[in-house]
């Protein structure tokens, strides 16, 4: 009896669906989240994880104050800089938050474009000890004194796996795998179980796509967009704080390094602009791995893309 009313409970609560609206960066996530969203009524959960920054307004090309109006957003704005936040407290936060949601929607709309914290919503992430700050300033302190290449070759030559695997040009990730590495005596990659946790809900991946040329020319022509708005004022009046890991961001340090006069200004905008390019390769990568979402192009009218939505919910 009670294993049949627990199955029933279960059959209602996967009623819930949560629809990852997926992407490379620049290619309109932002707008057709939005326009799909006021179609079935429900709100938009963010996993960009740099908008979550409130001092972040331009480089990060968040919804704009006319965008969140139209639809109620979260995870938009909601921390500083200042902040210590992760991927790990993300998931918790979201989480409860999508649960609650759920008593009132029965679909709600995931979107961004940083996939780990896509993933941690839909999938969850593995769960890791937290680290004593000695351990934590040890590592920060070897990659302020030698520079992304030796904590590189760090992780080379201690855990050769996650390197092969691991966003090379992201700090933040290998010294993360560096300290639970000194920490713990075992090797990060072996600590990753990739177990799937429980969710209240099923997940539906749906990745935009468009011809590499045509998104190169959008990546170059926000950048262009982002400068007439002021992006470099935005990062000047951040420049005290550009060692922040939060700050180790495409539109941001390259800015910092014109401050400190080690490139020209026409030279930062094209390695802003090759920068952001090389991004969206690499997340175009990261989306190959979601083999039953549904692909949709960039241009396709919004009712087209839920019609094939309803097909699969």
């Amino acid at each position: 009896m009670q294993r049949s009313v627990i199955n029933v409970v279960l059959l209602w609560l996967m009623n819930n669906k949560l629809i990852y609206i997926a992407g490379p960066t620049c290619i309109g996530k932002t707008s057709l989240s939005i326009e799909i969203a006021k179609r079935l009524e429900t709100e938009i959960i963010s996993c960009d994880s740099r908008q979550f920054y409130k001092e972040l307004k331009i480089g990060t090309s968040p919804p704009s104050r006319e965008q969140l109006k139209e639809i109620n957003h979260h995870f938009i704005h909601n921390k500083s800089i200042h902040d210590k936040y992760n991927v790990g407290m993300y998931e918790k936060d979201a989480i409860n938050l999508i649960n609650n949601l759920f008593k009132e929607n029965e679909i709600i709309i995931l979107v961004g474009g940083s996939g780990l914290y896509a993933d941690s919503i839909m999938y969850g992430i593995d769960d890791f000890p937290e680290i004593p700050s000695n351990i934590r300033n040890k590592i920060i302190s070897e990659y302020e004194s030698g520079g992304l290449e030796v904590i590189q070759n760090k992780l080379k030559k201690l855990d050769t796996k996650y390197y092969k695997e691991v966003d090379l040009s992201n700090s933040a990730r290998i010294i993360r795998a560096l300290e639970i590495i000194e920490f713990t005596g075992n090797k990060f990659s072996s600590l990753r179980t990739n177990t799937q946790k429980n969710r209240i809900f099923q997940s539906h991946v749906i990745v935009v796509e468009c011809e590499r040329e045509k998104l190169y020319t959008r990546i170059n022509n926000r950048v262009d967009k982002m400068i007439k708005e002021g992006l470099e004022k935005e990062v000047l009046s951040l420049k005290d704080f550009k060692e922040l890991n939060t700050l180790n961001t495409v539109g941001y340090k390259e800015f910092f390094n014109y401050f400190d006069n080690k490139i020209s200004y026409n030279d930062t905008i094209n390695k802003i602009k090759q920068n952001t390019r090389n991004y969206a390769k690499r997340q175009i990568t990261w989306l190959k791995k979601y083999k039953k979402s549904i692909k949709v192009y960039y241009k396709q009218e919004v009712d087209s893309i839920i019609n094939e939505l309803n097909q699969v919910i």
